[in-house]
């Protein structure tokens, strides 16, 4: 694990937001539609930002190959890369369904990229911070699938696929898998995975917040000596959001209409 440092001055904002899945048709919300509403989003809050943090499955499916990576998704890049370009600092933490970047994404739009959780001071505040996933012993198929998914000879070999047929391949395994998962309304937040992984960071080292995606609903929970656990919830049914003063991080949800 590495530890990021970050200052904040004292008038802006840091902003948080996961699992938009772009690429992802859902019935309600077309994956064109939420790509347009979170370019909107980023329109908005780049005025006050002082850093952005994007925390994985941004995309319901990324792979780069060495010149190729997929199709689409210009509104969301292009509006990244001008906030980059400004000066802002955006930072890319990858998830379970954008872990293959290798690049493309710090060279050519100017993210840094973060595979594994980051540890922040800000304000004398620790901000504990990762996508979700394969943290602990508790979700023991996908550790192992992810043993694959980070394996260099398995990328190479799904590297050799026709792009058509990879991506392709890869967005069905992904669509059925989210079929088959279904997110609770409500959860126990005792026996969330990742609150059970968060106490357990605690027993070694203080953590003010701890800011995870992956699960889809947003919630916060405190947990013991003032910590708080937050989830970002998604952009696909919540269109969830949270927002760091340098004293507070607060959750904020964002209309799903477009301004034009």
């Amino acid at each position: 694990m590495g530890n990021l440092f970050n200052k904040l001055e004292q008038k802006l904002k840091i902003y948080f937001i996961s699992d938009i899945h772009l690429g992802a048709d859902i019935e309600k919300y077309p994956s064109d539609f939420r790509e347009k509403l979170v370019a909107q989003w980023l329109d908005e809050v780049k005025q006050d930002a002082s850093a952005i943090y994007l925390m994985g499955d941004i995309f319901d499916f990324w792979f780069e190959y060495k010149r190729v990576i997929p199709k689409g998704f210009t509104r969301f890049l292009g509006k990244v890369c001008e906030i980059a370009d400004s000066g802002i600092p955006v930072y890319y933490f990858t998830g379970n369904h954008d872990i293959w970047t290798f690049g493309y994404l710090r060279d050519e739009i100017g993210l840094s990229v973060f595979h594994s959780p980051q540890i922040i001071n800000i304000n004398n505040k620790k901000l504990y911070i990762a996508h979700g996933d394969a943290l602990g012993p508790y979700d023991k198929s996908y550790n192992f699938l992810k043993k694959i998914f980070t394996n260099k000879y398995y990328q190479f070999l799904f590297r050799i696929i026709h792009p058509d047929c990879g991506i392709k391949f890869a967005n069905s395994w992904s669509s059925s898998s989210r079929r088959r998962h279904k997110y609770p309304k409500t959860i126990i937040p005792d026996n969330e995975w990742l609150v059970k992984y968060a106490k357990t960071v605690l027993e070694k080292e203080h953590i003010d917040y701890f800011i995870f995606g992956h699960r889809h609903i947003p919630f916060q929970y405190e947990l013991k000596n003032n910590s708080i656990f937050t989830n970002l919830g998604d952009w696909i049914n919540n269109f969830s959001y949270a927002v760091f003063d340098g004293d507070k991080l607060k959750m904020e949800y964002y209309p799903a209409k477009l301004n034009r």
